[in-house]
C-alpha cells in the first residue's frame, strides 16, 4: 500500500503545482518552460508507475461487496469518459459546453470505478482522483478557465466520438493485461 500512496502523493503534488500560479511561475523561471514541462512529465510518469505497481502489489482488503450492476454501470459510463478524455485534445464543440472535458472524463472514470470496486486500495485510488479532479476544475475556474465560444463543424464531433470509442475499445480489450483484472 505504501507504493500506491507514494505514487499518489507524487502524481498529485506535481499536478497541484499549476493551481498556484506563483509557484508554477517560479518553477518555469528556474527551469525554463521546457525544463518545467520535462520535470512535470517525469514526476507524473514516476507517480503513475508507482500507482500502477502499488495497486498490483497492495494487500487486498475488502471493505464492501459492490453490487453487480456497478460493473455494468462502469462499462457503460466508460464510453462517455473516454470521449471526454479525447475531447480535451481535439477541436470539438464539447469545449463549448464544458471547460474541463478531461477532468470530467477522469471524474466519471473514478466514480464508476469507485462504485465497482470495494477494496481499500481501489477506494483510496479512485476517491483521490475524484477529489483531485473536482478541486482542479474549481481551481482552474478561479484562474479564469473559460469555455470555447466558436462553433466547430459537426465532423469534428464525429471524429472525437470515433476516437473516444476507439480508446474505449482499447481500454476494454487491454484492461486484463495492463490492470490485471478482466472488465467483467
Amino acid at each position: 500500500m505504501s507504493l500506491l500512496l507514494m505514487g499518489l502523493i507524487l502524481f498529485f503534488a506535481i499536478h497541484l503545482l499549476p493551481a498556484s500560479v506563483s509557484l508554477r511561475q517560479q518553477a518555469v523561471d528556474r527551469l525554463g518552460e521546457y525544463g518545467y514541462k520535462g520535470v512535470f512529465a517525469l514526476i507524473s510518469l514516476l507517480g503513475l508507475a508507482l500507482i500502477v505497481y502499488g495497486m498490483g502489489e497492495r494487500e487486498y482488503i475488502v471493505i464492501w461487496q459492490p453490487p453487480v450492476w456497478s460493473q455494468h454501470l462502469a462499462l457503460l459510463m466508460m464510453l462517455p469518459a473516454s470521449i471526454l478524455l479525447v475531447a480535451a485534445y481535439m477541436p470539438t464543440n464539447v469545449k463549448r459546453y464544458t471547460r474541463h472535458p478531461m477532468l470530467w472524463g477522469v471524474s466519471i472514470w473514478a466514480v464508476v470505478h469507485l462504485l465497482a470496486n470495494g477494496d481499500l486500495g481501489s477506494m483510496i485510488l479512485f476517491a483521490s482522483f475524484v477529489i483531485y479532479s473536482l478541486f482542479d476544475m474549481w481551481s482552474a475556474n478561479r484562474r479564469g478557465a473559460s469555455k470555447i465560444l466558436e462553433s466547430r463543424p459537426l465532423f469534428f464531433d464525429v471524429g472525437v466520438v470515433a476516437a473516444g470509442t476507439t480508446v474505449y475499445a482499447l481500454l476494454y480489450s487491454l484492461h486484463p493485461y495492463i490492470i490485471g483484472v478482466p472488465v467483467l
